[in-house]
C-alpha cells in the first residue's frame, strides 16, 4: 500500500532531534503478524516525517514478540512488542523477573477474525458450534465424549455441503489462535453442552482447576489432518487454500479485504464481518490489537516515544487515517490511548 507523506504540521506532532545518548539509534519492534502491516506502514511514515531512523519492524507472532520483549532492559533487547491479544499475567511476571517492570500498553484499534475459502467454492454461514464439531478432537454424542467422527461439513451441519473438512488455522504462537480458541471453539463447546459434561468429569482440587481442565479439553483439536496449524503468516494460509480448494482459512479481516479477488468470507452467527459490524460490536469474533512499550527505553532509544505517539495520532490510527484504509477498525476511545502514551502510563499504575 502506498502511503502519502504526511507533514508534521498536519499531524500536530513536531519532530524532535535525536539527542539522547545511546549506542542504538533505531527503534526495534517485533511480534504479531496481524499488527505487522500496520506497524510497517507507521514505521515507514515515521522515518519520512521525523528526524529519526525508520524503526525496524519484525514479525514472529504475539507470544514470540512478548518473549523477546521480556528478555530484559538494554540496547540488545527490543523496545516494542506488537500483539493481537492482551499481555498475560505470566508474561508480565516474566518481564518483571528480567527487570522489565514498567510496561506501557497501547491499544491501536480492532480487527476481526474471519473464515474464508476459495472465491469459487461453497458459501458458508457458520456458528461456533459448527467449528467445534468440525475441529474438536472429541465431541459429545449421547452423553459421552467420543473421538470426532465428522469427515465432511455435511456431517457437522446438514445444511452444509458434503465438502471435506480441511481447516488451516493459526499456530499456537499467534495471538489469533487464542482468540479463535476462546471465541469460537470454546463457545461452540459450551453451546453443545460438551463443556458442562467435561466440567462434571474434570479432575482438580478446586473449582478453578476443574474449569481450567474442562476449557483445555474443549480447545484440544483433532490431529488427523483435518485441522492444520499454520505457523507462518496469512499468505501461507492463502497459499494452502489455493492448492486445496476444500480448505477453509482463518484470517484477519484486513488480510481478507485485501484479497477479495481470491477469497469469499463466511458469516459467523448470522453477521458478516465488516469494519462497521466490528466497530459496533455486532460481529462476535473480533479482538483489540496492541503494542507494548518498554518505558525504561524512553529517552534512551531516540524516537521511541515519538513513534508511539505518531502511531496512535488521529491522522494515523483514526477512522480517516491510512491504517483504517488498510483494514484497522479505529478505536472509538483513541483519545484515551493517546493520553496513556503521552503520560507514559504503565500497566498497574502511572509511574
Amino acid at each position: 500500500m502506498s502511503f502519502v507523506k504526511l507533514t508534521a504540521s498536519a499531524l500536530a506532532i513536531s519532530a524532535v532531534s535525536a539527542t539522547a545518548a545511546a549506542a542504538r539509534d533505531q527503534v526495534q519492534v517485533a511480534g504479531s503478524s496481524t499488527v505487522l502491516p500496520y506497524a510497517s506502514i507507521v514505521a515507514e511514515a515515521f522515518g519520512e516525517n521525523f528526524d529519526f531512523p525508520t524503526p525496524v519492524v519484525e514479525s514472529g507472532g504475539s507470544s514470540a514478540g512478548l518473549k523477546r520483549f521480556c528478555e530484559g532492559v538494554g540496547e540488545n533487547t527490543i523496545d516494542v512488542a506488537n500483539a493481537s491479544r492482551r499481555i498475560k499475567e505470566k508474561e508480565i511476571k516474566a518481564c518483571a523477573e528480567n527487570g522489565v517492570t514498567d510496561i506501557i500498553e497501547v491499544q491501536i484499534g480492532y480487527d476481526g477474525i474471519v473464515f474464508a475459502n476459495d472465491i469459487k467454492g461453497n458459501a458458508f454461514e457458520y456458528t461456533p458450534t459448527d467449528w467445534f464439531l468440525a475441529l474438536s478432537d472429541e465431541i459429545l454424542v449421547d452423553g459421552k465424549m467420543v473421538a470426532n467422527p465428522n469427515k465432511t461439513w455435511a456431517d457437522v451441519n446438514s445444511a452444509f455441503p458434503a465438502q471435506n473438512i480441511q481447516a488451516f488455522i493459526p499456530g499456537t504462537k499467534h495471538g489469533t489462535r487464542e482468540v479463535f480458541e476462546d471465541k469460537v471453539i470454546l463457545a461452540g463447546c459450551e453451546a453443545t453442552g460438551a463443556f458442562e459434561h467435561l466440567l462434571e468429569h474434570a479432575e482438580g482440587d478446586s473449582d478453578k482447576a476443574k474449569k481450567k481442565a474442562a476449557e483445555k479439553a474443549c480447545i484440544s483439536l483433532r490431529t488427523d489432518g483435518k485441522s492444520v496449524d499454520i505457523d507462518g503468516d496469512y499468505t501461507e494460509t492463502l497459499a494452502r487454500i489455493e492448492s486445496n480448494k476444500d480448505g477453509i482459512g482463518v484470517f484477519g479481516l484486513a488480510f481478507y479485504e485485501n484479497n477479495t479477488d481470491k477469497l469469499q468470507v463466511a458469516t459467523m452467527s448470522g453477521v458478516v464481518p465488516t469494519t462497521e459490524s466490528i466497530a459496533e460490536g455486532e460481529y462476535p469474533v473480533s479482538r483489540p490489537l496492541f503494542f507494548y512499550v518498554k518505558k525504561a527505553h524512553i529517552g534512551v532509544i531516540p524516537g521511541l516515544k515519538e513513534y508511539a505517539e505518531f502511531f496512535v495520532a488521529d491522522e494515523v490510527a483514526g477512522p480517516d487515517g491510512p491504517l483504517a484504509e488498510y483494514g484497522l477498525v479505529a478505536d472509538p476511545e483513541l483519545s484515551k490511548t493517546q493520553a496513556v502514551v503521552s503520560e507514559e502510563e504503565v500497566i498497574g499504575g502511572n509511574s
